[in-house]
Order: C-alpha cells, then structure tokens, then sequence
C-alpha cells in the first residue's frame, strides 16, 4: 500500500474518530472555517479595490462590520425590542385563541388533553428558564469560539493552509494544494449564493407581511431572513411566529400568512435560488434534505445549521478524491496497461 493512501486512510481515521468523541468541536471549527472565508472574500475585495496587503483588507472588512452592527444596533434596538415585547404578548394571545378553537371540537378536547398547557405554562417554567439562560450563555461562547477562529482564519489562512498539506506525502502535496483551493472556491461561492438569497427573502418577507398589514412585519422579516440559512426547514420555522401572531386576527389573516411565505418560499426555490446557483453553486435539493435530517439527528441545531455547507464541501471532496483521483485514474490505468491477451486465451 502507497504512502498516499495510508496518510488518506490515517486522516480518515482522526477524522471519525473526532466525529465520535467531540463531534461539537468539529462543527464549531468548520463554521469559524466558513466564517474565516467569509472575511477573506470581503477582505480581498477591499484590497483589489484599494491595492492595500490582503490582511489589512480583512481587518478594514471586520471592522466595517462591526460597524454596521453597531450602527444597526443603536438604529433599529429600539424598535426591534418594542417589537419583541409585542411578539411576546401576543403569542400568548394567539395561544388562548388556539385553546379556545381546539375546545370546540372533540379531536381539540383531545389534544389538550394531552398537552396539558398549564403544565406547560406554569409547572415547568422554572426549568425551561434555566434551560433557556443555559443555552444561551453556551451559545455565547459557541459564537465566541467561532469568531476567534474566523478571524485568526482570514488574517494567517497561509499558516494552517501549509500545515494541512504538511500532513500529505510530499508526491500529493500539489494535488492536495488544488482540492484544497477548490473547496475553498466551492465554500465562497456558496456563502454568496446564500447571503443573496437570505437578503431576498427577508426583504420580501417583510413587505408581503406589511402589504396585508400583519404587524411586525420587520422582525419577522429579519427572523425569515436568518432562517434562510437553513434550507427547506428554515422557512417553515419562520412561519410559526407569523401564525401565532395571525391568529387573533381570525383564519382569514391566517391564510394570508401562508399566502405570503408560501409564494416568498416558492419564487425563491423556483425563480431566485434558480438564477443565483447559476452563476455560484448547484446543490441538489433532495440530498440537501437527507443530509439535514441525518445531521440534525446526530447533532441537533448545529448540525442542522451546517448540513448544506458540509454537504456543498463533501461533493468537491467526492469529485475530486474520489471520483478523479481514483475511480478515473483507475480506469485510465487499466486502459494503458490492457491484459496480455495471449495469456489470457492460455488460461
């Protein structure tokens, strides 16, 4: 066995065995990864545009958006928090209502009976909270590490980038050096496609919610628009909270709602994912899905998250690795050296 082979095979090998024994650790590095492509794209635009190094064009990047953040922040803070105290009255609202109409039928009497809302309102509330500050401080720290990684990613890529193909027998560096550019490219192309597509359903979201007078149209525009991130099951979360807050309105908003995202969900998958995966990035939608709903059973919300970058990543390892350097050249192989026929008609 060839020493490219045995290091594939060892790199294999740490690779599972990191899936097993920390599987957190590996989907947090990769999302700093696509967050360190993302400032490296931004940085190096800047840096053709102003002929500055290509680190100071990250930094000038991470700073323009942090900027942005900040103004946005001071901007829309205010009204974004009025809109969430109103999003948190009226679920509750829309709950009663829910119970209300669910009481009017024996399937809805059964139902609750089931569900038992007190419990969950009152019993169980103590825990949920403490589950929900838990979350959300190790969720802080997930975003922390992410961050860290993404920037020491964009500043230094030559330093890790050279210590990847460090691990490769010397014969395959260069061929490990140009899957590794590819899926580089594959990653950047698809942030682009996706930031494009999440920017298109937030603004259409939001203006198909405010054109039937749902209020909040904003924030749940914002909310549609960071769940685009999550293919297919990412615009059926964002509905929720536009449902609960039509249902005091009556069933006649209710099927507005669904109108509205219903027709944003299908001109996006249909008209403008269509045109954008044109020019960046195709992903088969079927795969997309199974890719998802593996993930998402392994490894919860994070790997739901991530599901179609690593699926976008996995199809250029596949085609390289798999496909180029061993099924074809394989058969490449065989063509150029063809068995001897006259030992074979002996045999």
């Amino acid at each position: 066995m060839s020493r490219s082979k045995i290091s594939v095979y060892v790199l294999l090998l740490v690779l599972v065995l990191l899936m097993i024994a920390a599987p957190s650790m590996l989907l947090l590095t990769f999302a700093g990864l696509l967050f360190a492509i993302l400032l490296s794209a931004g940085g190096s635009r800047i840096s053709a545009w102003t002929k500055m190094s290509d680190r100071a064009g990250v930094v000038v990047f991470t700073l323009l958006i942090a900027v942005a953040l900040i103004v946005m922040g001071i901007w829309f803070t205010p009204s974004v928090a009025e809109q969430i105290d109103q999003l948190s009255d009226a679920i509750p609202k829309a709950l009663e209502r829910l119970e209300g109409w669910l009481n009017h039928y024996q399937w809805g009497q059964d139902i609750m009976a089931r569900l038992s809302v007190e419990d969950l309102m009152t019993g169980s509330f103590r825990s949920t909270a403490t589950s929900a500050v838990t979350t959300t401080f190790g969720g802080l720290g997930n975003i922390v590490i992410i961050l860290f990684i993404g920037l020491y990613g964009a500043l230094e890529p030559g330093i890790y980038r050279r210590g990847l193909i460090a691990l490769l027998p010397p014969e395959t560096s260069a061929r490990g050096e140009e899957v590794l550019r590819r899926s580089v490219s594959q990653l950047r192309h698809w942030l682009k496609a996706q930031f494009l597509s999440m920017t298109a359903v937030g603004v259409l979201t939001a203006l198909g919610l405010w054109a039937i007078g749902l209020p909040l149209p904003f924030l749940l525009g914002l909310i549609a628009a960071l769940l685009a991130f999550i293919p297919n099951i990412g615009p059926i979360l964002a509905c929720l909270p536009a449902l609960s807050l039509a249902l005091p309105s009556g069933m006649a908003m209710v099927v507005w709602v669904l109108v509205v995202y219903v027709s944003v969900q299908t001109l996006e998958s249909y008209l403008l994912t269509p045109l954008i995966q044109r020019h960046e990035v195709h992903l088969p939608p079927a795969l997309i899905l199974s890719v998802q709903i593996l993930l998402a059973a392994l490894f919860g919300i994070l790997g739901l998250a991530l599901a179609t970058p690593l699926t976008a990543l996995a199809i250029v390892l596949v085609r390289e690795i798999y496909v180029r350097d061993y099924l074809q050249r394989g058969a490449r192989s065989a063509a150029s050296h063809p068995p001897d026929a006259s030992r074979s008609a002996a045999e």
